[in-house]
């Protein structure tokens, strides 16, 4: 059997291209000679894999893995033979089980091609209704039904599986509204994206107990961002309001459908949460609509024994009208209720002021979300900080950011210590190395050598500082550590023109730890004392 193993990358364009050019028997025959060891010989020879096939007859494949189309079978088969495919699954044993990838591309093929010639009547019942095309008068919940048709019975098998559904739905669903009017081809684009949210969690929920959980969970994480992308980007080139003006009957069912969606609260991989806002926030302009979903939240909240994690979404849900009526007092009087606030679903708002150039807006949202930052994952401190720093550059005064980052010190130790650097605020930086016990070792040279041109003087307590804690750690090599320390020491009362103040450190040092011999003899040696 195959020992060759092609990389990784070469192996996911061939499994992408495989549902594009092969009927679905014919691969499941190429699957059988695999299955049966038929394959042989196989070599890589510069971008090409070339095989040996036993059929009637031995058979001479090439498989391109720069472009498959060009690929080859010395067999008499016009398209693309079992020989092929044979060699495609004898390639890909080494990434997993050959017969799970079979039932994924089979499934793809049957999204992309009509019944193939031979099928039993009851598949091709099952095709033929597959096949037929969403009607563009129809209801989102009818052009649903018609997606779960086309990806009937899609699970995750391999790793590659959510990759494979995502670029699937992408390339065979849209095409079927190619002659709608604008308006509704947009709508149904949209319904695409949250139909293959839908599916990815579903994907995740059911994954959840593999013993490859973790890689499926991965995928589907990705997929996800990749569908929120998708949804953002489709959404920023359509005119929401003029669409809803123009297909109401349809952007009403849209958005009852979102929220059934998005207000479950439930542990999933898509951030329904930014998707339902995002949405309805590109529809400011429908008031009437906007009434009939608050009434809808309102009377959700005042149900009894919600989950908190539900009441959380729907607060956060209900909160966000109120900022889209420009009443931002009222949407944070809501959010005080939340139970467990999260940074991250509220920088929604921090880039949509951002971008707009709205600081004081952007400044009223920091400041609500201080006190939720300090449990924050690495991340969402991280886009915070950065958002009030870009922020302050647009502020009279900085005294806010200075305060904001000394109390959230230490994590925000590398914002801070770059921006006194950054605004020359030197002495104040060295005062914050030295609370922080940090040696000048563990600094960057560039950053010592801006203050040493300043003024070197300020770099005496912090080289005090370090050379004393590493005499107290009381080995050998902590004894080199201070000796380097005191090297650099002593070059900067140099250049400061202090020999005396040098000599009378060193040899208060010596006294202080007279008893260290080891010490001593490093001292010796650097004939700082007799």
């Amino acid at each position: 059997m195959l020992k060759l193993q092609i990389p990784k990358n070469r192996m996911n364009y061939l499994i992408k291209q495989i549902p594009l050019h092969f009927d679905a028997a014919v691969l499941e025959q190429g699957w059988e000679y695999y299955h049966k060891g038929r394959v042989a010989d196989i070599d890589l020879k510069g971008t090409s894999i070339q095989s040996t096939v036993a059929g009637k007859r031995l058979h001479n494949t090439t498989v391109n893995l720069e472009h498959f189309p060009d690929s080859s079978c010395s067999c008499s088969f016009d398209g693309f033979c079992q020989h092929i495919g044979a060699t495609f699954f004898s390639l890909y044993a080494p990434y997993g089980r050959p017969e799970l990838l079979l039932q994924q591309l089979k499934q793809q093929i049957y999204a992309r091609k009509k019944p193939v010639r031979g099928a039993s009547p009851a598949q091709e019942r099952k095709e033929a209704a597959k096949a037929n095309k969403p009607a563009e008068e129809a209801l989102p919940a009818d052009w649903h039904r018609f997606f779960e048709g086309r990806f009937h019975g899609f699970s995750i098998s391999h790793q590659h599986s959510i990759e494979t559904f995502y670029d699937s739905a992408l390339e065979s669903l849209p095409g079927f509204a190619a002659d709608w009017k604008s308006s509704m081809r947009e709508i149904y684009m949209l319904h695409i994206v949250l139909f293959m949210m839908r599916k990815i969690e579903q994907f995740y929920q059911e994954t959840k107990s593999s013993y490859l959980s973790y890689y499926h969970e991965n995928g589907c994480k990705i997929a996800a961002k990749n569908c929120e992308d998708k949804l953002v980007e489709l959404a920023q080139g359509m005119d929401m309001n003029a669409i809803f003006t123009a297909e109401p009957k349809h952007m009403l069912a849209t958005l009852k459908m979102l929220g059934e969606f998005a207000l479950q609260g439930k542990d999933s991989p898509i951030d329904w949460l930014f998707v339902y806002r995002f949405i309805w926030w590109k529809l400011s302009g429908q008031t009437g609509a906007q009434k009939e979903e608050i009434q809808r939240l309102d009377a959700l909240l005042a149900k009894k024994d919600l989950l908190a994690k539900k009441k959380d979404v729907l607060i956060a849900a209900r909160a966000h009208f109120h900022i889209i009526q420009e009443d931002t007092d009222s949407a944070f009087k809501l959010l005080e209720q939340l139970a467990h606030p999260h940074a991250k679903d509220y920088f929604l708002y921090l880039n949509y002021y951002y971008n707009d150039q709205q600081w004081n807006n952007v400044l009223v949202w920091l400041r609500w979300l201080f006190k939720s930052i300090p449990q924050a994952n690495h991340d969402d401190f991280r886009t915070f900080c950065q958002y009030w720093l870009d922020t302050t550059k647009h502020l009279d005064s900085d005294s806010e950011w200075v305060q904001v980052m000394e109390s959230l010190l230490p994590r925000s130790y590398y914002y801070y210590t770059a921006y006194l650097l950054q605004t020359k605020r030197y002495r104040q930086w060295v005062d914050l190395q030295l609370a922080n016990r940090i040696s000048p070792l563990n600094l960057y040279t560039l950053e010592l050598k801006a203050i040493e041109e300043h003024d070197a003087a300020l770099l005496l307590p912090l080289y005090h500082q370090a050379a004393e804690r590493a005499v107290l750690e009381k080995n050998r090599a902590s004894y080199k550590t201070a000796v380097r320390l005191l090297k650099k020491l002593h070059a900067i009362y140099k250049q400061l023109g202090q020999n005396d103040r040098w000599e009378h450190y060193v040899y208060r040092l010596a006294d202080k730890f007279s008893r260290l011999r080891a010490f001593q003899e490093e001292l010796k040696k650097g004939k700082w004392i007799r």
